[in-house]
């Protein structure tokens, strides 16, 4: 049953009909939808079949009419789709009508994880940079995971606190802030979180967003773009919050167009008039969710910033990695640890300074290590976006592909030795080395599928 006093609260908000909240909420009905990845373009079976239908907001977002098993789908551990709930890839629609066209923007996913909103950041600003922050370090690991699977090279993930961002002034062009919240948009998805719902954590969401905003809105350029959004029906997180920025912070409020068709509800606010929108799930074909945008007009205190000397590769191990794979020119290799990492040559400052400020997980693609005069290729690079002309490769059978990807022994007939890109209908799924008596799998240890 629905918390009374959160029913009590919206009887007063613009598109509120409880008869028709309520009956969809006990409706038992879910909704699966996925985004596919632009740069592993497929004709999926289940995304490609007359099943599937288009998420309007979204022009790689597709509604499925049942939910399949992903565990078992091949092309969903390579990365080829994200599992995203539809109302949430109105982000996309959100940044292409308050930012227009990818024109090289710095862009800020302040509470990133598990990864839906970055991975869509990053097939719109493709000649973008993509900064994806997730505070909580064991929810950074899962972030790092899905970003490496989609491919793009121009992510940067970091495990920083939103006041960590304070040191790098008038720094993003696009700053979004999927905010915590008491969760009520998610009633219908996850049951739990209706017994986990109160007044008092609303009221402690609110105070919460409200810090988050103030520590990290001073990297916000003038005449920056914030994305503010939750998975909350309560106004004290929705248009209050828009609220206080406008009066607190400065920030002016951002029209969005939306066709009556997608029944997209246009609230506006209280005091100072801020536009957000509601996503209803008896009225949209998604979760609840609520997104407001605004422009900052102020610039904070500018200062020169530090850069961190990132160590080069030595010119013997360029030589051992160009003969295992030949990178575009536009790529600058650098070195973590014991890896070699590639990363866009236009964004390597960039890289340089956020590594001066901010606790860097993942950059840009790791490629491997150079052992001696061998090169050991990482698994991020085979699921990468960079091209691996020349590397051998094997196409497995769907079960072939799954015991891969369980980490399992393989056995295949082949005359090829050494490194192999195995493949499942033409998509990279990882490595494998050829040896004379057996085949080593190298999927990761820690993403392998341990049941299904």
């Amino acid at each position: 049953m629905l918390p009374q006093p959160l029913i009590q609260s919206l009887q007063n908000v613009k598109g509120f009909n409880q008869e028709t909240f309520e009956a969809v909420h006990a409706s038992g009905d879910q909704i699966t939808s996925v985004r596919v990845n632009p740069l592993k373009q497929l004709q999926h079976p289940v995304i490609g079949s007359p099943t599937a239908s288009a998420v309007p907001w979204c022009p790689y977002g597709y509604y499925l009419q049942q939910r399949p098993l992903f565990t078992i789908d091949p092309f969903f551990h390579a990365g080829t789709y994200y599992v995203q709930e539809a109302s949430s890839m109105f982000l996309w629609e959100a940044v292409q009508q308050s930012v227009g066209k990818p024109n090289q923007q710095k862009v800020l996913d302040l509470c990133a994880a598990p990864g839906g909103k970055s991975t869509l950041l990053a097939s719109y600003f493709t000649d973008g940079l993509v900064v994806s922050n997730e505070v909580i370090k064991s929810r950074a690991n899962i972030l790092v995971e899905n970003i490496a699977k989609w491919g793009s090279d121009n992510v940067v993930v970091t495990n920083n606190d939103p006041k960590d961002f304070q040191q790098l002034p008038n720094y993003f062009d696009v700053l979004v802030v999927d905010a915590p919240c008491s969760g009520s948009g998610l009633f219908r998805k996850d049951v739990h979180a209706i017994n986990e719902w109160s007044e008092a954590n609303v009221q402690l969401c609110s105070q919460r967003q409200q810090r988050i905003l103030a520590d990290v809105l001073p990297t916000l350029k003038e005449e920056g773009v914030l994305v503010y959004s939750t998975c909350s029906y309560s106004r004290e997180e929705d248009e209050a919050i828009a609220d206080w920025l406008i009066a607190d912070c400065e920030l002016e409020s951002l029209q969005l167009h939306i066709p009556a068709e997608w029944d997209i509800v246009e609230t506006v606010s209280e005091k100072h008039g801020a536009y957000g929108y509601r996503f209803y799930p008896d009225k949209v074909k998604g979760e609840g969710f609520f997104i407001a945008v605004f422009k900052k007009k102020t610039a904070s205190d500018d200062k020169k910033l530090k850069e961190h000397l990132l160590p080069q590769p030595t010119k013997q191990e360029l030589q051992v990695l160009q003969s295992f794979v030949a990178l575009p020119s536009n790529y600058t290799v650098f070195k973590h640890s014991d890896y070699l990492r590639a990363m866009p040559q236009q964004w390597f400052t960039a890289l340089k300074e956020l590594s001066a400020y901010l606790y860097i997980k993942k950059a840009g693609i790791d490629l491997g290590s150079v052992k001696g005069k061998d090169f050991v290729p990482q698994h991020e690079l085979a699921i990468s976006c960079i091209p691996l002309n020349g590397i051998p490769s094997i196409e497995l059978s769907k079960e072939d592909a799954l015991q891969y990807l369980r980490r399992k022994d393989l056995t295949i007939q082949s005359e090829k030795r050494g490194w192999a890109l195995v493949k499942y209908e033409g998509i990279a799924l990882g490595w494998i080395k050829m040896l004379p008596n057996r085949i080593n799998n190298y999927y990761p240890q820690e993403w392998r599928i341990l049941k299904y």
